[in-house]
């Protein structure tokens, strides 16, 4: 089983940046590709980005590209979102996940594990 735990969440005003973190461990998890989503309350659970494991091959959401980076290092078993030009709309918990499969997947259905989430509020 593969475990997963975000941190980097936080308060930030308009306009500024945060880096989450995932870091997976458990067997095999590089054989799985790595999605960020986010969570509103009552809303739905969004894909922002997911990032291939073994190639680095890397893919967004159209709402969040150019402003948010997904990147990996293997060393340190950790996938990245870097987070800029955050808007307030930007609230929400940030999950990562996993799953194994045709990539890239944007559907969260097809993700198998989840971290705990991060809580991301951004101010006006």
């Amino acid at each position: 089983q593969v475990q997963l735990a975000e941190s980097g969440g936080g308060l930030v005003q308009t306009g500024g940046s945060l880096r989450l973190s995932c870091v997976a461990s458990g067997p095999s998890f590089r054989s799985y590709a790595l999605g960020w989503f986010r969570q509103a309350p009552g809303e739905d659970r969004d894909f922002l980005a997911t990032v291939n494991w073994n190639d680095g091959r890397t893919f967004y959401a159209d709402s969040v590209k150019g402003r948010f980076t997904i990147t990996r290092d293997n060393a340190k078993n950790t996938v990245y979102l870097q987070m800029n030009s955050l808007k307030p709309e930007d609230t929400a918990v940030y999950y990562c996940a996993t799953y194994l499969g045709s990539f890239p997947s944007g559907n969260y259905r097809d993700y198998d594990y989840w971290g705990q989430g991060t809580q991301v509020t951004v101010s006006s």
